[in-house]
């Protein structure tokens, strides 16, 4: 019996493992902590795939040689290669992208795809990543079933740059529609909220709606934290 591992930090990629793997062939292991993935325990489990959904970190050399790993990316590469894509999307105006299975290289988001599916991008962040963990796992059930030789990038290059966290400021301008993809593209568990910071207060925002025009959103006001430069 074959052995698959899946390493990933996000909560709705590991609520989809334990809803998902189980139904699967194979033994299925998973790593929610970035410190247990090391070339000892991959040697240990010698599994046929690492599959990376929605990992944060660079992954090192000497674990890219030592198996097959597969990273899951919301863009149509090469378009949309780098750091955080979804809000890059939203922000260029995108309401759809496909999740792409990827072989992993040390230069990022650039190896051979092994398969795409569609996925839309309306609703909040958390929403859009909870149906991205469920294609991901659509797109591991068919590497396990077929193991498809993954097919190299064509096209032109488009590179994202990593949204940083001052990056969640609401814009000063901008019309609702705008404003309303600013605060949903945000909002999910583990991401900083769309915010405004007046006087000693930081207002975030969440669970926003357009309606006739109008942004209505739940605002919560915390003091603000010192800013050290």
């Amino acid at each position: 019996m074959k052995t698959y591992l899946v390493a990933t930090t996000k909560p709705w990629n590991a609520t989809a493992f334990a809803e998902i793997a189980p139904t699967l062939p194979g033994q299925w292991h998973l790593i929610t902590d970035p410190s247990e993935l090391t070339v000892e325990r991959v040697h240990e489990l010698a599994p046929r795939y690492i599959f990376f959904p929605h990992w944060s970190w660079r992954v090192p050399a000497e674990i890219l040689a030592a198996a097959e790993c597969v990273c899951f990316h919301m863009t149509d590469v090469p378009y949309g290669r780098g750091g955080t894509p979804l809000q890059n999307l939203i922000v260029r105006g995108h309401t759809e992208t496909v999740l792409s299975a990827l072989r992993m290289v040390e230069e990022m988001d650039a190896g051979p795809v092994y398969a795409k599916l569609p996925l839309s991008l309306e609703g909040t962040a958390g929403e859009i990543y909870e149906r991205g963990a469920r294609l991901a796992y659509q797109l591991m059930e068919r590497l396990v079933s077929d193991e498809p030789t993954p097919v190299e990038q064509t096209g032109e290059i488009t590179l994202f740059s990593r949204r940083k966290p001052k990056d969640s400021a609401l814009p000063e301008d901008g019309d609702a529609q705008a404003i309303y993809d600013h605060i949903r593209m945000l909002d999910a568990d583990t991401y900083p909220r769309a915010f405004l910071d007046r006087g000693g207060l930081r207002l975030e925002f969440s669970d926003a709606q357009l309606v006739d025009g109008r942004v209505i959103a739940r605002v919560e006001l915390t003091p603000k934290e010192p800013d050290h430069g």
